[in-house]
């Protein structure tokens, strides 16, 4: 299958397979949408395979391809992988696979599935998709949100303080992500 954006050929380097060996070697990132008094505002989340941590997300009130880069550039910075060591597994999108957010991340491989024979599989990105529906039924839809630096506060409060260190996650061994 071919990027149309830059015409190059993307392969799907997971396969599904969603639980890495060690962290830093694949991680998943995706886009929700939360709504706010003012309008849509969007979470860019970047979540490592192996220990389920958050690690870095962006919010913005808008949906172009600088919401992953900023969450990517952050990770980047964060995590310090070493070139070539980690997989960015997205799901078919713009924001994902256009050569803006492919700029900024050079020391991760970014892949983006194919549109063709992946689109609308939740599996292929079942991670991302997990956390969005978590921090949905936990946080996003049990209040109404007056302004975009209100979802930015509450939303990092979420990550850090119960995501990272509190949250039991069954894909973890019932392990806190920052304690796996």
């Amino acid at each position: 299958m071919q990027d149309e954006a830059n015409n190059t050929a993307l392969v799907d380097l997971v396969e599904q397979n969603l639980a890495p060996d060690r962290p830093n070697e694949l991680c998943f990132t995706d886009i929700t949408y939360i709504r706010t008094w003012t309008g849509w505002v969007y979470l860019a989340s970047i979540i490592d395979g192996c220990t389920r941590k958050m690690v870095d997300c962006s919010v913005a009130d808008h949906v172009r391809a600088e919401t992953v880069t900023d969450a990517l550039k952050m990770a980047i910075e964060c995590q310090r992988p070493k070139v070539g060591q980690t997989i960015i597994h997205s799901a078919p999108g713009p924001q994902g696979s256009t050569p803006v957010a492919r700029s900024g991340i050079s020391p991760w491989r970014i892949e983006s599935l194919p549109p063709a024979g992946h689109a609308g599989i939740c599996f292929d990105n079942a991670v991302s998709e997990s956390f969005n529906g978590t921090i949905g039924k936990e946080l996003i839809y049990l209040h109404t949100w007056p302004t975009l630096e209100r979802v930015q506060r509450e939303v990092f409060k979420y990550i850090e303080i119960y995501h990272n260190r509190k949250f039991l996650h069954p894909g973890i061994e019932n392990s806190a992500p920052s304690q796996f």
